[in-house]
């Protein structure tokens, strides 16, 4: 049975592939886009089957959420599957550095707490209020065929575990959105709404392509980095029903790059 999904962060790189994985499934996908409207549009235009659409919408503004719960609701006629994949890390250069980022012996006060509120505001506390706004919904509509059943996914990071010297916000902000899916998965079993997470390490897209060196590499001793492709094949498998029994797990995702 085809389900309604919204994937946030579609427009590119790992949310782009996860809405290719839905849709390659049956699935009619909303793609989520804060900005990149003409992008996402060609990565819709791209999937298979039809019913597919966008929705732009800052997450990080919460009076904006309601909207991009709603819209995607009325395309969809129900939203059964949420990932939670957008997210952002302050990446500028540090004064008198070759760094980027806000390491904290390099970053004035100013920037430091810009930098913490706008990356805390769209990575952790916009998937918290979006969730709300879909989990009500999930809630409160019957599926079709009677059977009341949804799933969150949360797109977090190996940075959780092993620390983000160079951008402790966003490292931060992943262990919170960890967190927050281990309480709601526990909240929100009675409503038979499942919410795991995953914690992939460097994934090769068109934005890491210059971070990913040799080094980079080697963390893995596979020798390499994941693709978008696995990535999107693991979520769309956490928010199978086969998956029911791994809610509020936290899937580690990073080729035995790091072991904790």
């Amino acid at each position: 049975m085809s389900r309604g999904v919204l994937v946030t962060g579609a427009s590119r790189g790992v949310g782009a592939e996860v809405a290719r994985a839905f849709a390659a499934g049956g699935d009619r996908v909303v793609l989520h886009c804060r900005g990149s409207a003409d992008r996402a549009e060609a990565v819709r235009a791209s999937l298979p089957g039809e019913g597919h659409a966008v929705v732009v919408g800052d997450l990080g503004d919460p009076a904006a959420i309601p909207a991009i719960a709603e819209e995607s609701a009325r395309v969809l006629g129900r939203i059964d599957v949420l990932v939670n994949n957008a997210a952002m890390y302050v990446d500028q250069p540090v004064a008198g550095s070759r760094r980027l980022g806000h390491p904290l012996a390099e970053t004035p006060y100013d920037e430091w707490v810009t930098a913490w509120r706008r990356t805390l505001a769209v990575n952790l506390e916009g998937p918290a209020h979006l969730t709300w706004c879909v989990a009500r919904q999930m809630i409160d509509v019957e599926p079709a065929g009677g059977v009341r059943r949804g799933a969150v996914v949360n797109v977090g990071s190996r940075g959780a575990f092993r620390g983000e010297p160079d951008v402790p916000a966003y490292g931060a902000s992943k262990a919170g959105l960890h967190a927050l899916g281990q309480s709601l998965a526990a909240s929100l079993a009675p409503f038979d709404i499942t919410v795991t997470s995953i914690a992939p390490g460097f994934i090769a897209t068109d934005l890491t392509e210059g971070m990913i060196t040799e080094a980079v590499r080697t963390q893995s001793p596979f020798g390499r980095v994941a693709t978008a492709e696995e990535v999107a094949k693991a979520v769309l498998w956490l928010a199978s029903p086969d998956a029911v029994w791994s809610s509020g797990a936290v899937l580690d995702f990073n080729g035995a790059s790091y072991l904790h």
